[in-house]
């Protein structure tokens, strides 16, 4: 229920309606709160400062129109520019990223605040009354409209600043690293040390491979979103038995395909097959918050996209490495979640989660590939392994770091013609080498930060 809840929230978090419909709200309790106080206080207003508050009725209903029809035009505005930038965050850059810059709280607020000043103008010339009417004209709550319009336009001019600063590359790629780190710092709090033995599980998995597992179907089509990890686990517990994951957060799942696995459990019932689909959120697309290998490939699909030929753009590659080579960094000092989880010494569930290893494979490979015959993306690419491979103090990690290392020489000595350029290459690769043999120097400050 809680992962429900926290899915849920993440979802409004990503909307364009959930701060908007606040504010709007916001604005209508402010303008009742305002015509009430004019209503039952004799503030004397108008008497005092009359170039402030001195307005008949038809003076007040003409700067409330005023102000209404021209905040829900700049609304309209807004969410056309709005859209032109997500059109254009998604042609140039990835698809993937929208959902990012959707979350931009700034976009949000700026749309709420028209749309509130709007509401919150016809709500008090509701009330404005002149003529043959008992004449009213709430002084106060029609000055705070004027001092709203001038709100309006300053959120403008920051607004037109704010967007044309968040589409630019740079901007967009350092959200996604930023929202990838935060799910690291979340999902692996813990720093790896010298001694600790990663080991993937292959054993365990090969001595229960002739055992019977029963398959509990999946109830609905699509991306494997989060899973709540504690009901996972008391319902193992509860049903005294192990169970196996067939998927893991970020996967696809068909519905009626195997979901999860118990070890001989018996007959299944309906109610239990329920449960344990509820553990799951599954929807249309992949979220960062359970799944920092879709962080990752956001980045990556921007520097795929600049690596293109219709774009040709090396310096946004460069910078998707770099942000890559951070968020590795961090992911090289920490302890990735064990595949077995037990239960006052019982194993209970056997996960299937990512490893170093695969993230660092989402991270580097498809660039690398993609990379063939640039020179200044492959030096990055051995800039940045150097960078991670100093963070580590694990051996596993470090063969997979000369792994990739190793892919990369031989890209190189296949596609770069140029002596001068092999030449370079060659001394980043005797530098990364040297790195991956030595002591990780600044391990202890790496794990803090």
């Amino acid at each position: 229920m809680i992962t429900k809840f926290q899915h849920g929230w993440q979802a409004m978090r990503s909307s364009f309606w959930f701060v908007p419909a606040l504010l709007v709200v916001d604005a209508v309790v402010l303008a009742i709160l305002l015509i009430t106080l004019d209503m039952n206080v004799d503030l004397h207003l108008a008497a005092r400062w009359p170039l402030l508050f001195g307005a008949g009725a038809a003076g007040a209903r003409g700067l409330l129109t005023t102000v209404a029809g021209s905040m829900i035009t700049v609304a309209g505005l807004v969410f056309s520019i709005t859209l032109v930038a997500l059109s254009l965050t998604s042609s140039q850059y990835s698809s993937r990223v929208i959902r990012t810059f959707m979350r931009d709280r700034v976009n949000q607020w700026v749309l709420g605040v028209f749309l509130g000043i709007f509401a919150y103008c016809l709500v008090v010339l509701r009330t404005i009354r002149g003529g043959d009417e008992e004449a009213f004209v709430p002084a106060l709550a029609v000055w705070a409209g004027l001092m709203l319009a001038f709100v309006g336009i300053a959120v403008l001019i920051h607004f037109i600043h704010h967007i044309a600063t968040s589409i630019q590359a740079s901007s967009i790629v350092a959200r996604a690293a930023q929202e990838t780190l935060a799910a690291v710092d979340h999902l692996f709090p813990e720093t790896l040390g010298e001694d600790d033995d990663e080991n993937t599980g292959g054993d365990l998995a090969s001595a229960l491979a002739g055992q019977f597992w029963s398959a509990v179907p999946a109830s609905r089509t699509g991306y494997i979103e989060s899973l709540d990890a504690d009901a996972l686990l008391d319902l193992a517990r509860n049903l005294k038995t192990l169970l196996r994951m067939e998927h893991g957060v970020g996967e696809f799942v068909v519905a009626g395909t195997p979901l999860i696995s118990l070890l001989d459990p018996g007959d299944l019932d309906a109610s239990t097959t329920a449960r344990l689909n509820a553990v799951y959120v599954i929807g249309r697309q992949r979220t960062v918050e359970q799944d920092v290998a879709f962080g990752i490939r956001q980045i990556v699909d921007v520097a795929m996209k600049a690596l293109s030929p219709g774009i040709n753009d090396t310096t946004t590659a460069v910078m998707c490495v770099d942000y890559l080579a951070a968020i590795l960094t961090r992911l090289a000092a920490r302890r990735i979640a064990t595949p077995h989880w037990l239960d006052q010494g019982a194993l209970r569930v056997i996960i299937r989660g990512p490893s170093f290893e695969s993230l660092l494979g989402v991270a580097f490979d498809q660039i690398r590939q993609n990379a063939e015959g640039n020179v200044a993306i492959l030096l990055r690419l051995l800039g940045a392994l150097h960078t991670i491979a100093g963070a580590t103090p694990s051996p596993n990690r470090r063969r997979a770091i000369g792994q990739t290392v190793d892919a990369i020489a031989e890209a190189a000595e296949r596609c770069i013609a140029s002596p001068s350029d092999r030449d370079r290459l060659a001394n980043r690769l005797i530098q990364v080498r040297q790195a991956l043999i030595a002591e990780p120097v600044s391990f202890v400050q790496t794990s803090r930060n």
